[in-house]
């Protein structure tokens, strides 16, 4: 963490004695609350505590840092990347990142709606890693941005420095912008987690008119030589933004399903099959959340999550299941949460 927090403040000297450069920096807190009736528990937790650095440097070069001192109680960084503007509209970016795949799990913490990530976010299509990706914008009447990247596969493991592979995973997505307030998202992504590649497909819409903010996605998830049953996970969610006054800026109402497949992460158990991770299940969300006239983002989220299991119990899983029927977070829960962002 010393040596970590020594090269942040080497580079933010380096930065900042550039002549031509814009520089940065942000934070993001979300402290929150939990209780789950039906378990009678409850629990504090800080589930993000990010600081970044990042800008650009005469005009061509980008550059970002981030770490989160609290990543489900671990010290994690986020992103560690520098690009370069290729030509108008065209820019690349090298080192460690966000893979460019579905809509959700690209939004930083302090634009999610919920206080709970999607299963498509959290377990299905949550991905970062080391590598390379390209960028293409258009600002045509039809606005289009499309992303390509390569990348180890890796993530930021400890042993990096001895990692090789002969197998890349790679991802392409597209977003369009049909019409005023409507964006589409395609995306596809092959990984290689072991020795199984999977294919993930994702498509997903959004549109915004007066108050009112829409938004649908589906994954795909196929593993190749039939190794485990394909997956398929929904998120849609509504939002409805309701101006407030000085104090409290806006009230949002909300309300989301999503669902989830059994689903395995593609590395095998002990018996060199793959396994069940997290078992099928639907949710239902409904929220509030009061967003701050501060001057910076500041938002109070109070959301309930109901869960709907097919099979509550550990008789008809895998023997090899590690994470038993149910996991101790995932049943119904209120959650009430404070995030800042500057």
């Amino acid at each position: 963490m010393k040596k970590l927090l020594t090269l942040l403040a080497a580079l933010i000297t380096t930065i900042a004695s550039a002549q031509e450069h814009t520089f940065e920096l942000t934070g993001t807190v979300r402290a929150k609350f939990e209780y789950q009736p039906g378990e009678n528990n409850a629990r504090f937790d800080v589930r993000t505590a990010r600081f970044g650095i990042g800008g650009e440097v005469y005009s061509r070069f980008a550059y970002k840092m981030e770490i989160d001192l609290s990543d489900e109680g671990r010290i994690k960084m986020v992103d560690a990347y520098v690009g370069a503007q290729i030509y108008k509209g065209l820019s690349f970016n090298i080192g460690y990142m966000r893979v460019p795949f579905t809509i959700d799990a690209h939004r930083a913490p302090h634009l999610q709606l919920f206080a709970n990530r999607s299963f498509i976010a959290k377990q299905v299509g949550n991905v970062r890693d080391v590598g390379a990706a390209l960028q293409w914008r258009t600002d045509t009447r039809i606005p289009l941005n499309l992303q390509f990247g390569v990348f180890n596969g890796s993530g930021l493991a400890e042993n990096l420095a001895q990692y090789w592979t002969r197998y890349f995973n790679y991802s392409a997505k597209a977003q369009i912008g049909l019409t005023r307030g409507m964006n589409l998202q395609i995306s596809y992504q092959t990984t290689r987690p072991e020795a199984i590649r999977i294919h993930l497909y994702d498509v997903g819409c959004s549109y915004e008119t007066g108050r009112w903010f829409f938004e649908g996605e589906y994954l795909r998830k196929n593993y190749s030589h039939s190794t485990f049953p394909g997956v398929d996970a929904v998120d849609a969610f509504a939002s409805y933004g309701l101006p407030a006054g000085k104090i409290i800026r806006t009230i949002s109402f909300l309300g989301r399903y999503d669902y989830m497949d059994d689903h395995s992460n593609g590395i095998a158990g002990p018996s060199g099959s793959l396994i069940i991770n997290d078992i099928r299940r639907h949710r239902a969300t409904a929220g509030v959340t009061f967003s701050l006239g501060l001057p910076f983002s500041a938002d109070i989220r109070l959301n309930y999550e109901k869960y709907f299991y097919d099979r509550p119990s550990a008789g008809s899983l895998p023997a090899q299941n590690p994470s038993g029927p149910i996991g101790p977070s995932d049943h119904d829960k209120i959650v009430v949460e404070l995030m800042a962002h500057f």
